[in-house]
This record gives C-alpha cells, structure tokens and sequence, in this order.
C-alpha cells in the first residue's frame, strides 16, 4: 500500500488518515484491523455479537464499492489500519447509513468525527438527502458524536436496543 492513492484527513487531535475504498488485496489487513478492534466494539460495529470477522463478510465489505455504496479504509502514515467506514445507500438516492469502527488504541483521537463528517460530505456528494446510523444505545460515545453533529435520534420498533439518528443532508 502506498499513500499515494490516499485522500489525507486530519483529525483535531493532528492524527493524518490516509483513506480510500477498500481493495480485494486489504483483505489481511482488514482481518488484523478488526483482530484489534475490541469485542463490544464489534458488537457495536455488526449489532451483533461477533468473535472473529469472517472471510465472507471482510469480502462484502471490499466489495460495496459500486454507485449506492463505499467502503473505506483509514490508514496511519506507517500503514497500518486505523478504521474502517461504510457508507450503504438505497437506489432511490433517499437514505445512506453510515458505519465506522475504530482500533481500539486509536479511539478518542477525532477519528470518529472526521470520518463520520467524511462520509456526510460523500453522501452529500452522491445526492443523498438523509444520512443515518443504526447505534446500540450502549453505544454513547458515537450516539453523542453523531448528536453533536446533528444527527436525531427515533427509536427503532421492535428492538428498544437500538437507535436510529438521522441527518437531513438535502
């Protein structure tokens, strides 16, 4: 990997994300990065318990870059991966929900926020007019970003677990 195929974001801490969609050839390295990611925030990340990120889904998510959907990688300046960030829209161009996990020694740096803002923007860009997040309301860290960014919560019916917050970004 080099990170000269990168888009560099800063984050307000000063920590540099190299980022761009995923590739068939990150598979490794998005297995270390989820290795590294702690078991409630894969929870958080997969709304469902998860030990290991299988083959499978590590190969769906390299492969949700088309024209509704991305998936994006945040890399350090030595290479390693920080964070992972998805952005799934529908075909109507209504909704995209956005999702973010981060290595657990990276977390509390702003690289929640410069991604969540990131992937605003590119919804934004590919004419969107609500973004969203599904959250476990154990979730507090992101639940509180994604409100300070004016995202509202609803409840989700059905699961008084979960949250949704939404953004209208027409």
């Amino acid at each position: 990997m080099t990170l000269d195929d990168t888009e560099m974001l800063v984050t307000r801490h000063g920590v540099q994300l190299h980022v761009r969609p995923a590739r068939d050839e990150d598979e490794p390295a998005l297995a270390t990065f989820f290795a590294n990611v702690s078991p409630q925030d894969l929870r958080f990340r997969f709304l469902t318990s998860v030990r290991a990120v299988s083959h499978e889904r590590l190969s769906g998510m390299i492969q949700a870059n088309d024209a509704t959907s991305e998936s994006l990688i945040a890399f350090g300046s030595d290479g390693s991966v920080l964070a992972a960030a998805m952005l799934a829209g529908d075909n109507r161009k209504d909704t995209a929900e956005a999702a973010i996990a981060i290595r657990h020694d990276m977390k509390a740096q702003g690289i929640g926020w410069t991604l969540l803002d990131h992937l605003v923007g590119h919804a934004k860009r590919m004419g969107y007019r609500t973004i969203e997040a599904l959250e476990d309301r154990d979730n507090r860290s992101a639940i509180t970003i994604e409100r300070e960014m004016g995202f509202e919560p609803h409840p989700v019916d059905g699961d008084p677990m979960l949250v949704r917050l939404t953004r209208n970004i027409a």
